[in-house]
């Protein structure tokens, strides 16, 4: 098994200071990381019965189609307001330095699908957990929350304690 601790670079003061950025591009441009990293989403994912992958913008796109074609399952994503063509559920939530707002596709998960919500990184929690409300609001249930990377010290699991969450990456 390939540690794929060795593809993330970190970036001192990024976006500012005494930030310690995790940068998953190096990971993205070693194709026998990007499997080996499919491969153990999947291998947390087991037999699950999938309907739709979610994916929240823009770098949960990444893993996440990656991961719907793999499942047989359907891709949808999660995005910035004004993004997404056709009409929208939305919901508003708090960051560090004020509100933002997540959409997604009114007609894109059915009552009773069964859901994976995926994202690069797992912070403080609170975009995960909007994500994961609007699909809970559509009635599918979600079977898990996975990601690339889980920033243990901002505790961002706690806001999805209602969830199953697997990271492949601790820091």
């Amino acid at each position: 098994m390939t540690d794929l601790s060795k593809y993330i670079r970190e970036v001192p003061n990024f976006p500012k200071d005494g930030i310690q950025f995790k940068d998953i591009t190096p990971l993205l441009q070693n194709p026998e990381a990007i499997k080996e990293a499919v491969a153990q989403f999947l291998s947390l994912i087991g037999d699950e019965k999938i309907d739709k992958v979610v994916a929240i913008e823009s770098r949960g796109f990444l893993f996440g189609l990656l991961l719907a074609e793999k499942l047989n399952a359907g891709f949808v994503p999660i995005r910035k307001p004004g993004k997404l063509p056709a009409e929208t559920y939305a919901e508003v939530y708090d960051m560090e330095y004020g509100k933002d707002t997540l959409e997604i596709h009114c007609d894109a998960i059915k009552k009773g699908e069964r859901i994976i919500l995926h994202d690069d990184v797992l912070a403080t929690g609170g975009t995960a957990r909007t994500a994961c409300n609007l699909v809970k609001k559509m009635g599918a249930e979600i079977v898990q929350c996975n990601f690339l990377v889980e920033l243990e010290f901002l505790n961002g699991r706690n806001k999805l304690n209602s969830y199953a969450v697997e990271s492949l990456l601790k820091y």
